[in-house]
């Protein structure tokens, strides 16, 4: 059997929600053209109300599209939707689980609605990996919020699919519970699974991502690499640290300071129109001694919001 070259390929997708009494038409997705390669973590970013959610409910089932075309695995979702429904697992953001079976007893459930036969399943297998042995018969309800939203990774996965969709999964989850997580879905995606992840902790996106779509009211305003994207921002900024307390941010003209909370002070230039000697140069002039420096590049976090918040149209008065 070949295998597609894209996990997921979305072409011309629009969504439009009717009008109701209280309420007018409303475009949640406007012709997105997505291709989620094959074996890839790809994030799927963008603020709230972008659409990400609409886009994984339309791969789901959940929702229908209003056009365009989706397959998933290589299978249409209009002409094979049980087939493309089966080839993802979707671990949506809500906890929606029922709290009076035990997890094993969820898997086990789980698993016979998607037809897999009992000598095929992977219970033990699943609860070990996600960290749940030792829950594996008390009550759901007993877990703690983080164990739960392993429990929902392991139910996605009882069908072992191709394509695991993760919206939001780590919200909530502390520090050491969202390490075992990821540490389990790098594990997947070194054996050929494809991750789809959306999340608003945009660190934990540059660091697991290898391609990032950003989507902002509706429309995919950048796909590319994660390296590649980072780049997109042609800026660096030098952090000085005074040898003395400053009471406000020097005047460093042509570029501009500011002093962060810590007393060190920032400047942001444009790499194509200066160089870390002329802000020195700049900042020795201005009659501040330097006690230390040193530079950084732009995050995901730059990028992001230079694709989004600053593209917003300006508020109506």
């Amino acid at each position: 059997m070949n295998l597609p070259d894209f996990a997921i390929e979305a072409t011309g997708l629009f969504k439009t929600y009717p009008a109701t009494k209280t309420t007018p038409a409303m475009q949640a997705l406007g012709g997105i053209d997505l291709a989620i390669p094959r074996g890839s973590i790809f994030g799927l970013l963008g603020p709230n109300g972008a659409g990400k959610s609409t886009f994984i409910n339309i791969l789901s089932g959940l929702t229908r599209k209003s056009a365009g075309k989706v397959l998933i695995w290589g299978r249409d979702i209009d002409e094979r939707p049980r087939a493309a429904r089966a080839a993802i697992g979707v671990v949506g953001q809500e906890i929606a689980m029922d709290v009076f079976f035990t997890p094993r007893e969820s898997l086990e459930v789980q698993a016979g609605l998607y037809g897999v036969p009992k000598r095929e399943r992977r219970t033990d297998v699943l609860l070990a990996a996600l960290g749940l042995t030792d829950k594996a018969d008390a009550y759901v309800r007993q877990l703690s919020g983080g164990m739960k939203r392993r429990l929902m990774v392991a139910k996605a996965m009882v069908h072992n699919p191709p394509v695991l969709i993760l919206d939001e999964p780590t919200a909530g989850v502390d520090v050491e519970l969202r390490r075992q997580l990821w540490s389990y879905v790098v594990s997947l995606n070194r054996l050929g699974v494809t991750v789809v992840l959306t999340t608003h902790y945009l660190q934990e996106a540059e660091e697991v991502c290898d391609t990032i779509a950003i989507v902002n009211r509706g429309e995919v305003v950048a796909c590319e690499p994660t390296s590649q994207l980072l780049r997109r921002l042609d800026s660096r900024t030098v952090v000085i640290t005074p040898e003395s307390a400053l009471a406000a941010a020097p005047q460093l003209s042509p570029f501009e300071a500011r002093l962060r909370p810590d007393g060190d002070v920032a400047v942001t230039f444009k790499t194509g129109e200066a160089g870390v000697e002329q802000v020195i140069a700049a900042v020795r002039a201005a009659g501040v001694p330097i006690k230390d420096l040193r530079t950084e590049d732009p995050d995901l976090e730059d990028v992001f919001v230079s694709l989004t918040y600053a593209a917003a149209p300006a508020a109506v008065s």
